[in-house]
């Protein structure tokens, strides 16, 4: 539960004075007007209103010292809660407040991020997290826990292993293969225009350079290119490059998506939303290969 939902709100009014407004609390409201006895409720506004120039100051003090008397409280209680049900883990310490140390996993990342009052130490190298937080993070652990045994090098090397035999494994190496031969299927009687840009089903927005007539295997197209399987079309192969972000920046944008008959011919004229993905990678391209050029190893 978000506590600070639950800390005293400050208001301010054009008379000389303060407002200050709290969820009610017996305790909270004796203490409060132990400290201001001349304050007054006011049932229009429904907050209290404490007279004099100074006021405010003086009202946000006490406002601050109740936040950290909630906190002091709130810690109390995930002190409380812990010592009930504790969480054993090699990822986890116990300190002033609880200081958690995993490998880099962006599952871990993201559930911390949504633990209130979290936060990364520098010099400590952990997440430190408040014992007020304790019932979340509580609830949040079996997801931490397993997203950080798997960042473990030891589990990543078996995964690894597990995986370089495996038939996913195998077919991704040899997509990666066609690819770099650069070659496109593309129906003999609907070709692209050479030189620009153009969407494709599986490279993203590319540039066609050359159609030397070369007819396209059937068991290429089956095994990598789904979309060039009609029998009443003929495909030949397509040399093509990646757009350059000039290019890319030239290129004018479709005013609709592709249709099923631009999808099933292989090409079709980009959407702005395919150009800013297309112009957003060959910007880190470009960039890429400026720092190497630039780099004295280089």
């Amino acid at each position: 539960m978000d506590e600070s939902k639950h800390q005293p709100a400050l208001q301010k009014q054009d008379t000389p004075g303060a407002l200050a407004s709290f969820p009610y609390d017996r305790m909270t409201v004796e203490r409060f007007r132990e400290a201001f006895p001349r304050a007054r409720w006011s049932d229009e506004r429904r907050s209290w209103f404490v007279p004099g120039k100074t006021a405010a100051r003086r009202v946000d003090r006490w406002l601050a010292r109740e936040a950290e008397l909630l906190a002091a409280h709130a810690d109390s209680k995930g002190r409380d809660a812990y010592a009930f049900d504790p969480i054993s883990s090699p990822y986890l310490e116990i300190a002033d407040d609880l200081r958690i140390r995993t490998r880099y996993s962006k599952t871990v990342l993201r559930e911390l991020h949504e633990i209130p009052w979290a936060s990364w130490d520098d010099e400590l190298r952990a997440w430190r997290v408040p014992f007020r937080s304790y019932e979340e993070l509580r609830r949040r652990w079996p997801t931490i826990e397993d997203a950080a045994r798997l960042s473990e090098p030891e589990e990543r090397k078996r995964r690894r292993e597990a995986e370089r035999d495996s038939e996913a494994q195998r077919t991704t190496r040899l997509r990666y293969a066609e690819r770099r031969r650069h070659r496109y299927p593309l129906p003999a009687e609907d070709l692209p225009p050479m030189g620009r840009a153009v969407a494709t089903e599986q490279y993203g927005v590319v540039v066609f350079t050359d159609v030397p007539g070369e007819l396209v295997e059937p068991s290429v197209v089956t095994a990598f290119y789904p979309h060039a399987m009609r029998a009443d079309v003929d495909y030949v192969w397509g040399t093509w490059r990646s757009a350059t972000l000039t290019e890319l920046i030239r290129t004018w944008p479709a005013r609709r998506e592709a249709g099923p008959m631009e999808h099933s011919r292989g090409w079709w004229q980009p959407t702005l939303t395919e150009l800013r993905v297309a112009r957003r990678n060959a910007r880190t391209i470009e960039r890429r290969r400026r720092n190497r050029d630039l780099s004295p190893t280089s």
